[in-house]
């Protein structure tokens, strides 16, 4: 039991990376968003409309949540809610915009990511 114990700790400090991998990935963080959201924006012009996401409750039937065991179940009408996506048109000259400003940016930081990526290589070296 305890060498299975410690095994999971043993694999939990190494998923999250040496103080190098760390650093490097606290740094290019924003970069990281910044690359997600080219993508997304590049892809909202490719297909000429985004989706937005909406939250909408449906009911269901669900066992009550006061049922007390060795009793007979009672159902309950609850709420879940659920997220749906639906197609909205874009403005293509705005959305090229907003392209060319989160390129702009990206362009700023990759060259402050780099410079943090080295010094992270230098404080911890492997």
């Amino acid at each position: 039991m305890r060498l299975g114990l410690a095994f999971i700790l043993v694999a939990l400090v190494a998923a999250c990376g040496t103080p190098q991998e760390q650093c490097i990935r606290t740094a290019t963080r924003e970069v990281r968003t910044l690359d997600r959201l080219i993508a997304e924006t590049e892809a909202n012009l490719a297909r000429g409309y985004t989706y937005e996401e909406h939250q909408i409750v449906r009911h269901e039937w669900m066992r009550c949540d006061d049922w007390v065991r060795g009793t007979p179940a009672r159902m309950c009408f609850e709420p879940v809610w659920h997220t749906v996506k639906r197609p909205v048109a874009i403005d293509p000259q705005a959305e090229q915009r907003k392209l060319d400003g989160l390129k702009a940016r990206r362009k700023a930081l990759g060259l402050q990511a780099e410079a943090a990526i080295t010094a992270c290589r230098a404080h911890y070296p492997e």
